[in-house]
């Protein structure tokens, strides 16, 4: 018998439920984006999307950076071993 502590988690079912419903909050506040006035300080906020599409170049950007990074940064696997 297994004594495990199952949790809700663990069923991908669950899982599967609690991505699609980030996608649709996401869907949701892109959409709602159209239906209130912006006090923008620069041009380019009061556009449609603006925040969500910044976001996502920001974050694709913030990888790709990290990923080149590494190359400089990286050190040998038995850099602290005596």
């Amino acid at each position: 018998m297994d004594d495990e502590k199952k949790y809700w988690l663990d069923e991908p079912n669950n899982v599967k439920k609690i991505f699609w419903a980030v996608c649709l909050l996401c869907a949701a506040v892109f959409v709602a984006d159209a239906f209130y006035h912006k006090h923008v300080h620069f041009d380019a906020e009061g556009w449609f999307g603006f925040y969500g599409f910044f976001g996502f170049v920001a974050c694709v950007g913030l990888v790709l950076a990290a990923k080149v990074l590494r190359k400089f940064l990286i050190r040998a696997e038995d850099y602290y071993d005596d």
